[in-house]
């Protein structure tokens, strides 16, 4: 038992490298979900640049940002992953691989070891924009520093497998997008993103916190905005514990729909 995992896990690690060549290969992929964060930072934190938050002394640019780099999660693992999914499984790159020795467990493995390197690349770049063009600090202090690391690897790992399980929901890859992007969109716009949280709509306000990215982009913003800035959130603080059950609920609840949903060919095929 114990050198089936191993193995599973070897064969999981091996398929990083294939997994990263697809993935910058495909140069609309790439720019879709690695650059489009990057995009959008530049866009909306220019427009919004200098206005201030209240008397809180923060502009909704760095504001902005701390959310921005929450959306990164969502876009280089989720949407990448619930896009891309359906179009290997209809050009039969799925099916060859179930032909493979290689378990589904480490085909979970591969994907969420690439959706890892490629964040780690994005959220250089969006860290790099924002310290150098909206005025946000790098996290200094080891709490923020941890803090930032345990709600990326969490986050990650959670959108990662959502993505799995929600890549069965397109019939054709060519339509998969217009499938994903309107469930992207409607997190972004509830979840404190584009808008500041605590002046959504109070159904706004429950509907965003069942799901994982409220909390992440609530986490971010209490690494690269000051501790004043606490006050400003609904509850009057970050609530980084509930921020952490969240995450490790929906991280259980992906495991099981990934298993359950994930197909290696389009429904109604043998």
């Amino acid at each position: 038992m114990k050198s089936l995992r191993l193995r599973t896990i070897s064969m999981g690690l091996g398929r990083v490298g294939i997994e990263l060549k697809q993935f910058f290969r495909d140069k609309e992929s790439a720019v879709f979900n690695f650059l489009l964060p990057v995009i959008l930072l530049v866009i909306f934190g220019s427009v919004f640049s200098g206005q201030d938050l209240g008397n809180s002394g923060i502009t909704f640019s760095q504001y902005f940002v701390a959310g921005m780099i929450a959306s990164g999660i969502l876009y280089t693992s989720f949407q990448n992953l619930a896009i891309s999914i359906p179009m290997e499984r209809e050009d039969g790159t799925l099916k060859r691989l179930q032909g493979t020795p290689m378990p589904p467990s480490a085909f979970f493995i591969g994907k969420i070891g690439m959706v890892f390197v490629a964040y780690v690349a994005q959220v250089t770049i969006l860290i790099t924009v924002g310290v150098l063009f909206f005025g946000i600090d790098i996290p200094s202090t080891p709490l923020a520093i941890f803090t930032f690391v345990w709600v990326s690897i969490l986050g990650l790992i959670a959108f990662t497998l959502l993505g799995i399980a929600y890549s069965v929901v397109p019939k054709q890859g060519r339509g998969a997008a217009a499938l994903v992007t309107p469930v992207v969109l409607v997190l972004q716009f509830t979840s404190g993103v584009f808008f500041v949280f605590s002046d959504l709509p109070q159904w706004m306000q429950n509907f965003a916190s069942i799901f994982p990215l409220k909390w992440m982009t609530q986490a971010m913003r209490s690494v690269f905005l000051p501790d004043s800035a606490a006050a400003m959130e609904v509850n009057g603080s970050w609530e980084l514990g509930m921020t952490a059950v969240v995450l490790l609920i929906w991280i259980a609840l992906g495991v099981v729909l990934a298993n359950i949903f994930f197909r290696w060919t389009p429904r109604g095929n043998n």
